[in-house]
Formats: C-alpha cells, structure tokens, sequence
C-alpha cells in the first residue's frame, strides 16, 4: 500500500504552484486538494514599477524574493519592451527561483543551496559587502521587511519593485473540500498559513484539532504554535521536501 493511500491532503500554494506538490501527493497515494489561500493578481497600477525598470542599470544587484516574483516582473519587462541590463546581477532566495531565472537565461545567479530564505540568502558571501551598493528587490505589494532592512545595516542602497499582488482568496472552495473530509494542510508562507486560518473562520483551531498542518519552515511552525495550531508539522519550502515530510507523517502511522 503507498504511504497515502486513502488520505486527503489540501494543497494551499497559490494556484500556478500547485500542481508539483499534488503530483507527488498523487503519487505516493494521496488525493490532492488545490485550494489556494493566496492568489496572485496582476498590479492595478503598473506606473511605480515601469519607472523604477527604467532605471535598472543604475543598480547594482536584483533579488528576487519568489518564483512569482521572477514570473511577473519579468512578464512586466517583456510586455514593456525593456532589456534586462547586461551586468546586473542577479540574487533569489532559493532553488525554485533560481530554477526560473535560469529557464529564463539567466546565468550565475546568487542563491542558497540549502534553507530557502532570506536569513539564508543574506549569509551568502556575495551579500556580505554592499556598503554603496544599490539593490533592487523584486517582491509582491507586501512582504516580510527583513531583507531590505538587513541589506541597509550593510550600507547597501535598497528600492522595492512590487510586480504582483497577493489576495486571500473566498473560501468557498475551501468550505466544500472541508465539508468531504481533509486529513492534512500544507501551507507555503506565514502569510498563507494566516490567510488559510482566516478562510476556516473564527473557530479555525477547533476545526483544525489534532490535524497536521505542514508548513515550509520553522519560523512558520512558530506562528503556527502562537495560533494555537496544536499539531505544526515541519516540511520544507520545497514541492519534494513537503511530499517527504507527509510521506514520512503518514507513513509511519501505519
């Protein structure tokens, strides 16, 4: 019998990104339930980040803080007919992301190998010595401030190019896979967890009881705890590093 078999996993990552954790969800056994709790939408205004594009090769380095970060900024360039400048470095937080800048002919680019993060991103060596340096971060309408505020104790010059926005989505879809019976959560972000408890309702915790909740880090098993969430299961940030985690869950309860 596969590890899942039988087992009903929500799958929380916005919608574009699913499909690789359901896979492996699939494949060992499990039904895959795509209900996203954060949707990416495109900028209402795309007037900020056009002008701050045009001035890409005044800057030094760009960081890209999410594989939809590199998709909607660099869908925006296109669309506005501006090259991406010859030596501008390139920086992301993890392996996902740096997948999508090289499949998109990026080369060298600067990203942790192990944690994704930006705790990991910044203890690079490349981000060690930015005194007088300019950086451009390629983010969503919001985000955690660490990064940038980290880069300017450097010294470094740092600008925000919001290039999508995040919204919490209804949770109509949520209500009926509820309703059928789930027997865990995984979530991708602090803001997907917040935006799921959110769309559960205000007894979201007693609803949730002992089930698992995978989630991609241990500063979101912390929010988790603080919510109230009894049962915070650690995955990773990675589609292969969840299945493992739920393949392990589940496989030894049997």
């Amino acid at each position: 019998m596969k590890p899942l078999q039988g087992r009903r996993i929500l799958v929380t990552r916005p919608r574009a990104q699913s499909e690789g954790l359901a896979a492996l969800v699939r494949e060992a056994g499990g039904e895959a339930l795509s209900v996203p709790a954060i949707e990416i939408r495109p900028l209402e205004d795309t007037a900020p980040f056009l002008e701050l594009a045009a001035r890409l090769a005044s800057f030094d380095l760009a960081i890209f803080v999410s594989r939809n970060a590199v998709e909607s900024a660099l869908e925006l360039l296109a669309k506005s007919g501006l090259a991406w400048p010859a030596k501008l470095r390139v920086a992301t937080v993890g392996q996902g992301s740096r997948r999508a800048l090289e499949a998109r002919g990026f080369s060298r680019v600067i990203a942790p190998s192990a944690q994704s993060d930006s705790e990991a991103l910044l203890a690079l060596p490349e981000l060690a010595r930015l005194r007088g340096r300019r950086v451009v971060i390629f983010r969503g309408d919001a985000g955690r401030q660490l990064l940038g505020e980290e880069l300017e104790k450097r010294g470094a010059e740092v600008a925000y190019a919001a290039c999508y926005r995040r919204v919490r989505p209804s949770s109509e879809g949520l209500a009926q896979a509820w309703a059928a019976g789930v027997d865990a959560v995984t979530v991708s972000s602090g803001e997907g967890l917040a935006n799921f408890l959110g769309m559960l309702g205000p007894e979201a915790v007693a609803r949730l009881g002992r089930l698992p909740v995978f989630v991609p880090h241990p500063r979101v098993v912390e929010q988790a705890r603080r919510a109230g969430i009894e049962n915070a299961v650690l995955g990773g940030p990675g589609n292969a590093e969840m299945a493992a985690a739920l393949v392990a869950y589940f496989g030894a309860a049997r």
